[in-house]
């Protein structure tokens, strides 16, 4: 149990909360709180029930793989690491997609690309608005600085449903702020969650996936590029601190 220092009336009473299966008990103005095993079927119900040991455990196996930010080899621009990943005919879809440039950029190397994009917002056409639409598997999915947006919860409700939809082999793309970076997660009001890059491999292989890569996006002029990544490089690992943009997480289905 978990002991919050917070008062309450001078009394004895218990509540359970059934989606978090969290039992809430007070005994003498103290409020403690314990975690159930968690019931039924499918990715929402799954999520829910998982202990904070279980995510431990899927974040230590991604610090043995990654045990430093800096192991986390450096990728200069995001469109040929996404056609690395990608082949001609394959399905794709764009979660948070804005105006669907990325697909036309795709288009031009690989056009017989099936894509298709995923946004709430109404500015522009898109062919699903929410999960719920997408009856479709996909071969990749893109994910593009949406995560931080969600909170945790619905982070792993996502990636869930993301596993759902992928077919046999499928690849997730996905960048977030580096939270290395000073001022890059917080530069957004609208971030709610900001991923450890542990955090964020962990999340992807506790929903199933079978293996993850982590690197890190950062794209500047020459010399700028050079001068950090080859001589300030001592000077930013001595402070704890890193230059690059994004964390970007390559996951796969098996």
């Amino acid at each position: 149990m978990i002991r919050v220092k917070k008062v309450f009336p001078d009394k004895l009473f218990k509540m359970s909360i059934r989606k978090w299966d969290i039992r809430v008990v007070v005994v003498d103005n103290s409020l403690y709180t314990s975690g159930g095993t968690g019931k039924g079927k499918g990715g929402s119900e799954r999520m829910s029930s998982m202990r904070w040991s279980e995510q431990f455990r899927w974040r230590e196996k991604v610090h043995k793989q990654y045990p430093e930010i800096w192991d986390l080899g450096i990728v200069r621009k995001r469109l040929p690491f996404i056609l690395k990943h990608l082949k001609d005919g394959e399905a794709v879809l764009d979660i948070g997609a804005y105006n669907r440039e990325l697909g036309g950029r795709i288009k031009k190397y690989y056009p017989h690309i099936l894509y298709k994009s995923l946004d709430i917002d109404p500015a522009y056409p898109h062919d699903y608005t929410s999960f719920e639409e997408v009856k479709e598997e996909f071969d990749v999915v893109l994910l593009f600085d949406v995560i931080e947006h969600l909170d945790w919860e619905k982070g792993r409700e996502m990636v869930a449903k993301i596993f759902e939809i992928l077919k046999p082999g499928g690849r997730v793309i996905l960048t977030t702020p580096n939270v290395y970076t000073p001022g890059r997660y917080w530069k957004d009001v609208s971030h709610c969650t900001p991923y450890h890059y542990e955090e964020l491999g962990a999340l992807f292989l506790s929903q199933r996936f079978e293996s993850i890569e982590l690197f890190r996006l950062f794209n500047a002029p020459f010399l700028r590029y050079v001068m950090k990544v080859y001589i300030f490089s001592f000077f930013f690992r001595f402070l704890t601190l890193d230059f690059t943009k994004s964390i970007l997480l390559v996951a796969r289905k098996g």
